[in-house]
């Protein structure tokens, strides 16, 4: 007689460890980055003015603080400044942000519940479709998801290593972006509604944090007062709504558009709920007679087995954002952008689990095969509609904009009047100079708007020094500022080509040219020395990297 059969073991039985998690971030960062690779011939615009900030390592920026820049220069230290390198940085990022939701997960709940959690927020739009855009938002999301697993672990445990990580990584996340401050009040609000503020142990972890953040952003609150605050007036200036009226429009619109952000999760949630109402609990590698399922219909939500405090700190964190926003922008008539958002629901995968029950391993494996299959189907339909669609209809999309064809007549009309001499500095505006020059080499810099303010890689008054070409273009999303025009109508070569955008049936950019001569100075150093090594050498006062 020959033995019984083991019984067989459910798919994802064992509780899931860190290699599948990342293997999970890791496919979605390449499916995503080589869709938008191969569809793209731009990066879209807060990408590119990523890869031009780039250009050197600064305390600050005209709009922003720096840390999202000092990543991509890194970056392009390693890997140059290919078109697609900002949507790996966008997708990187996104990823590190799911790892922490993961690392929190573990925290509160089963390693199965946990990964449920991650692949749910991972399909909404912030951590997918909008996750390859790399700007000061996508940057974000891995320290203030890391910032909400250190508070977490900071008042559950009390250890001052977590408050004092908690501080650094709060001021990275102020080094990212200054709306992190939001996210700080959440924390605030929780603390003092659970009564840990009552605790004298959490004041003193809060003066442990405190000097952790003041050490990380003390530079850069220098930097601030050096350069008259004005990535905060710029930040005012975003606001502004331009009345009352004007504000409760952006407010719906901005409410309207998370909605349809937060979408993609719905999606899994609502194909989950058919799923389990046509095969029950039950999937392959189940043994037909598993009594444990019998009570599966019954079973709690996962949300309710969470702890009372956990569910409480999930609530009070993850929606605190969203509604103080909501509130404020009520209250002072400010205007709101989507985007801004970015960061407000990092914690709504938790939430999914107040719709799910039933056996784990079942319900992870499901969770998996639907995130997937949505995931693949976004960023394909994601890169037809901005490659090959764009392409066919002749839509003018930043994604199809002609930037190796411009940066090949702008350097071919370079070599005619400055032959032999490297182009070292392009003029424009940062959208037209930065798709001109990634594409004329990694040592090209773009003087934005002809401002030295906005382009601190060049020290002030050198940026001509050793000429340069001037670009702007009327139909080309670069229409130049009076600064950029002047220099051009001074310049001694200038002329207009035609350039097509998104294929036969698309507009056509007429790009404004113009090439301004080597100064004395500069050709009396190239005679005395050599200047043709890079840009420190070719600007002679060019800022280093």
């Amino acid at each position: 007689m020959l033995p019984a059969a083991p019984p067989k073991i459910p798919l994802l039985a064992r509780p899931p460890g860190a290699a599948l998690v990342l293997l999970c971030l890791l496919c979605m960062v390449a499916l995503w980055t080589v869709l938008c690779a191969l569809s793209h011939s731009a990066p879209d615009l807060d990408g590119m003015e990523e890869l031009v900030w780039a250009a050197s390592l600064e305390l600050g920026y005209t709009k922003h603080p720096p840390l999202p820049s000092w990543f991509m220069h890194l970056a392009t230290e390693l890997l140059g400044r290919p078109v697609w390198l900002p949507f790996l940085m966008g997708q990187v990022f996104s990823a590190l942000g799911l790892w922490f939701v993961w690392l929190l997960g573990r925290e509160i709940t089963t390693p199965h519940r946990a990964l449920i959690a991650t692949l749910l927020v991972s399909a909404t739009a912030y951590f997918s479709l909008r996750g390859t855009i790399y700007n000061h938002n996508t940057a974000q999301l891995w320290s203030i998801t890391a910032s909400i697993w250190l508070c977490h672990r900071a008042l559950r445990g009390g250890r001052l290593r977590d408050w004092a990580l908690l501080g650094a990584v709060g001021g990275l996340a102020m080094l990212t972006k200054y709306s992190a401050l939001i996210q700080f009040a959440a924390f605030f609000l929780y603390a003092l509604r659970s009564g840990a503020l009552r605790r004298p142990a959490t004041w003193g972890g809060i003066g442990v944090a405190a000097l952790a953040f003041l050490a990380v952003l003390g530079p850069h609150l220098w930097w601030l007062e050096q350069h008259h605050f004005e990535p905060l007036r710029y930040a005012d200036a975003s606001l502004r709504a331009g009345g009352r009226l004007a504000a409760l429009k952006d407010l719906l619109d901005f409410t309207l558009d998370q909605a349809g952000r937060l979408t993609p999760m719905a999606l899994i949630l609502i194909a989950w709920t058919f799923w389990r109402r046509r095969h029950g609990d039950r999937a392959p590698g189940h043994a037909a007679n598993d009594e444990r399922f019998a009570a599966a219909v019954t079973a709690p939500r996962y949300w309710r087995e969470l702890a009372a405090g956990d569910r409480q700190f999930l609530l009070w964190v993850g929606l605190a954002p969203f509604l103080s926003t909501v509130l404020v922008s009520v209250a002072l008539g400010s205007r709101l952008e989507a985007s801004w958002a970015s960061t407000f629901f990092v914690l709504f995968g938790f939430y999914g689990l107040g719709w799910l029950r039933g056996p784990e391993a079942v319900q992870l494996r499901r969770i998996l095969i639907l995130a997937a299959a949505l995931h693949v189907l976004m960023a394909v339909g994601y890169a037809a509609a901005r490659g090959p669609i764009a392409q066919m209809t002749g839509y003018a999309a930043r994604s199809t904009y002609p930037g190796p064809e411009l940066a090949a007549h702008a350097l071919r009309h370079w070599r005619e009047h400055q032959p032999g001499r490297p182009l070292r500095v392009v003029v424009s505006n940062t959208w037209l100079g930065g798709n001109i020059a990634v594409h004329v080499g990694p040592e090209t810099r773009v003087w934005i708007d002809a401002s030295d303010e906005q382009s601190p890689w060049f020290a002030p008054g050198t940026a001509l020094r050793c000429g340069a070409l001037v670009a702007y273009s009327e139909r080309g999303r670069a229409v130049p500022v009076p600064a950029v025009r002047a220099l051009v109508d001074a310049a001694p070569w200038k002329g207009v080509d035609e350039v097509p955008w998104s294929g036969p049936k698309g507009p056509v950019i007429d790009l404004h040219w113009a090439v301004l001569p080597a100064t004395p100075e500069c050709l009396q150093n190239a005679r005395n020395g050599p200047a043709a090594g890079g840009p420190r050498n070719q600007a002679a006062g060019m800022q280093g990297d």
